[in-house]
């Protein structure tokens, strides 16, 4: 799949939709996402802020997708934990942004190239319009070598 087509998917998820959360940029080579959190008056919590759920949420999928297909099909990528601060009150529009960089890839290659599985946190902030942290996340992810792109690389 295309990542300006799963970039439409994720916008019309209902999910999402219903969340006010809104993902403004995938990049084609699955190495950059931006992701907004809009206010609306049906996702507020009682105080008038961001849920929490909802800050998580915008946050939950992105780096396991990015590194899934980064990576390619010779890997198994999933999430396996995630953690949450939260910093401030999130009001109005909120953002992070996930960027894949190279030596990232070179590390969880060379990590997995035995076949053993590889565990590795990866951080991101979510940031308001004055580019104040309002919560830090961290997803732990789970990285192997699929047992048959070990062979192949063993012939």
């Amino acid at each position: 799949m295309k990542a300006s087509v799963l970039r439409h998917i994720f916008n019309l998820w209902p999910p999402f939709l219903a969340s006010g959360i809104h993902v403004t940029h995938m990049s084609a080579d699955w190495r950059h996402a931006r992701v907004e959190l809009r206010m609306r008056p049906w996702n507020r919590n009682y105080v008038g802020t961001h849920f929490g759920g909802n800050l998580f949420s915008m946050t939950d999928p992105f780096w396991m997708i990015l590194l899934k297909e980064s990576l390619g099909g010779d890997y198994f990528v999933w999430d396996k934990a995630g953690e949450i601060e939260f910093v401030k009150p999130g009001q109005g529009r909120v953002s992070a942004e996930f960027r894949v960089q190279e030596d990232l890839l070179d590390a969880l290659r060379q990590a997995t190239a035995n076949g053993e599985k590889h565990l590795h946190w990866l951080p991101v902030d979510v940031i308001d319009a004055q580019g104040e942290v309002v919560a830090r996340v961290r997803k732990q992810i789970y990285v192997r070598l699929k047992p048959r792109a070990r062979r192949a690389g063993q012939a």
